[in-house]
């Protein structure tokens, strides 16, 4: 099992070459107040002096500091002086440079610490990466983060506590994270911030371990054991005590192996019952089983995550495609590609099928059979038409003569009325069903060819030219079916089959009229046996007419004075606006009614199957077999190849990032397959 941390460590390079944080590795967080003692228990477990020093805030980066433990055999040059060493470091901006001064480490990580957060007291969330090869450490992957502080100094933002909590939750948000909480001995445990933020993203304390720090600077009197026996504050994982050196001890270069040597020699005098449970050398056997353990945990799903995540850059990669090397093939196959997926999605054949909503085909179905279906039959037959109007009908079409019989005038006239009424259906039929082309142009771009999304100018040209086709079929497939209602226009067929019926039942009604009629006319009366017309019948007005005037009236010219006197204006008389039909004008409306509703019905049907077939042939069938050579002959042209091909400006940025991100994934899986199913036990 001790083979799994160098596993993360090389796991941990190869994502830190693509700079991405997208695989939370196992690692250990450093937490703790500003003073508390971190970089000391860092500089102890490492063995040597490596990291600044001194007062108030001097951690300002996070500082991923990585332990390689190295045969003593296993010496390395220095590329500069050529020093043979034992122990030597590593960071990840100076490429391969190696340092085996541990002065230098430490004037390095200042220098890149000021360089990205500034000469002032400011921090930043950019890691520096360093690698410490040495035959006295233990296999470990450690961050130390900036201590927790309250209080703004000298020139440090307002909010700087902010940004340090943010910066810290971070890094110990990370499942895979162990949190190495350090509090000083001389404070009191209760009020120990680094616990509390511990506590905030890992409540049950399953990745926890407490470090008590500065134990030989306690007031007299009192002692730790209380502490570091759990009775305080518990902690799954254990709280482990060390001492560390002094600001003196340092000034007077007093080396760590001396000071874990007077550490042990502390912890036998004040602590001897916890001595083998405490001090630096236990807590980094401690971290060492820890992370090995955590490791053995995370990796399964760690595999799982790799895996999906190179599947992923995978198919991003292949939407990218590949740079462009024949550009007449390319543009070729690109005006081909867009144009049959722009057929199979009207056929309903295309690889990505839209399911929030209908889409192409289907939805030209429904447009057809329910939205213009619905809309037809929502049509009323006799709509717009009162009784009045087909009377006033009936009685223009006769002329001045009274009619025995309902006119056909009349009938073709109202009819004709009521079948222009589908005129206007028909054509927003075609506006929606031309309305859905375009978006199928949409769709094509956005699911089925994302290679277009590479070149935009090329896009923008299938978009116009297809637009400009459908534009170009519109006004042919409105005049079609206005056509289609013109020619319903044009003959009213009577003798239709399905009209034979309605013609009936008017003959049926014409008979019936007829016996009506002949039922009220008097019995007749022979001529020689009529009574003869005296004089007083005339001045009564029966056979003169002159009855037709109320009694008291003159006739018009017969009174003295103006021949005018008393004459009767017809065109002063008002004209009742409703009136009580009588039974012959009711049946005579009926029977209208009939007819037109009878042929409307005809017309509809015929309407609502014809405009359909209309639409499919002049619009969307001459566009699906015209449109790549239309895209060819406007598009495929020498002169445009290197203008429309051009690739939008981050596409190589991006595809060369998914290319470094795909390759990373591949090698961490390749470095994962490596471990023996030995090593995790």
């Amino acid at each position: 099992m001790e083979a799994l941390i160098p596993v993360i460590n090389k796991l941990q390079d190869v994502f830190n070459t693509v700079g991405a944080d997208i695989i939370q590795l196992p690692q250990i967080a450093v937490v703790g107040t500003q003073s508390s003692g971190k970089s000391s228990v860092l500089e102890s477990l490492v063995g040597r002096d490596l990291l600044p020093r001194g007062t108030g805030i001097v951690t300002r980066r996070p500082l991923i500091l990585q332990l390689v433990h190295v045969d003593p055999g296993d010496a390395r040059k220095n590329d500069d002086s050529g020093r043979e060493g034992e122990e030597w470091g590593k960071f990840l901006h100076t490429k391969n440079k190696i340092y085996t001064d541990f002065d230098e480490i430490r004037q390095e990580i200042e220098n890149e610490t000021e360089r990205v957060s500034g000469n002032n007291k400011g921090i930043s969330d950019e890691p520096i990466h360093l690698k410490i090869f040495s035959p006295h450490v233990v296999n470990l992957t450690l961050v130390d983060l900036p201590g927790i502080t309250k209080v703004p100094v000298g020139d440090q933002p307002k909010d700087i506590e902010v940004q340090i909590r943010d910066l810290i939750l971070k890094h110990i948000s990370n499942p895979n994270c162990i949190i190495l909480a350090v509090t000083a001995a001389n404070t009191d445990m209760a009020t120990s911030e680094a616990l509390k933020v511990a506590r905030e993203v890992d409540p049950d304390g399953r990745r926890t371990l407490a470090v008590v720090t500065k134990l030989d600077l306690m007031d007299a009197g009192t002692d730790a054991m209380d502490v570091l026996m759990g009775r305080v504050i518990p902690v799954k994982l254990g709280l482990i005590g060390v001492v560390n050196r002094s600001q003196l001890d340092i000034n007077n270069k007093k080396s760590v192996a001396d000071a874990i040597r007077d550490e042990h020699a502390f912890l036998q005098k004040k602590y001897p019952s916890l001595a083998n449970r405490n001090g630096t050398k236990y807590l980094a056997r401690t971290l060492n089983r820890l992370l090995m353990h955590h490791i053995r945990d995370c990796l399964p799903e760690l595999k799982t995550r790799i895996n999906v995540l190179a599947a992923q850059y995978q198919s991003l990669l292949s939407s990218y495609g590949e740079p462009v090397e024949d550009q007449s093939a390319t543009l070729l196959q690109l005006i081909t590609k867009f144009a049959t997926e722009y057929c199979n999605t009207i056929e309903g054949t295309a690889k990505y099928i839209e399911t929030a909503e209908l889409c192409g085909g289907a939805r030209i179905c429904y447009i057809f059979h329910e939205t213009f279906g619905r809309t037809l039959e929502s049509v009323d037959p006799l709509g717009g038409l009162s009784t009045i109007d087909i009377l006033t009908a009936i009685r223009n079409a006769t002329g001045p003569r009274p009619s025995l019989f309902v006119p056909e005038v009349s009938f073709e006239l109202l009819v004709k009325k009521q079948v222009k009424r589908l005129e206007e259906p028909s054509l927003r039929c075609v506006e929606l069903v031309h309305e859905e082309m375009q978006r199928i142009i949409q769709h094509c771009s956005n699911y089925s060819t994302q290679e277009l999304q590479r070149f935009p100018k090329l896009h923008e040209a299938i978009v116009e030219v297809v637009t400009s086709l459908l534009r170009k079929r519109l006004p042919i497939t409105n005049e079609m079916v206005h056509n289609l209602v013109a020619i319903e226009l044009a003959y009213i067929n009577t003798k239709h089959p399905d009209f034979a019926d309605a013609c009936g039942v008017m003959n049926n009604n014409i008979e019936e009229q007829r016996r009506n009629r002949m039922r009220e006319l008097p019995t007749a009366v022979p001529r020689d046996k009529a009574p003869a017309a005296g004089p007083q019948g005339e001045q009564d007005g029966t056979g003169n007419w002159r009855g037709m005037l109320k009694k008291g009236e003159e006739a018009p010219g017969s009174g003295p004075g103006s021949p005018l006197k008393g004459a009767v204006n017809l065109l002063d008389v008002p004209v009742p606006v409703a009136r009580k039909l009588s039974s012959r004008e009711q049946r005579d409306c009926e029977v209208i009614e009939r007819l037109i509703k009878s042929y409307f019905l005809i017309v509809r049907k015929n309407i609502q199957d014809s405009v359909p077939k209309a639409v499919m042939h002049f619009l969307v069938n001459h566009v699906k077999d015209s449109l790549q050579s239309e895209l060819v002959g406007q598009l495929y042209k020498s002169g445009l190849l290197n203008d429309l091909l051009t690739e939008s400006e981050d596409m190589a940025q991006r595809r060369k990032e998914a290319a470094d991100m795909l390759q990373a994934l591949q090698k961490a899986s390749q470095v994962i397959a490596e471990i023996r199913e030995t090593h995790l036990w």
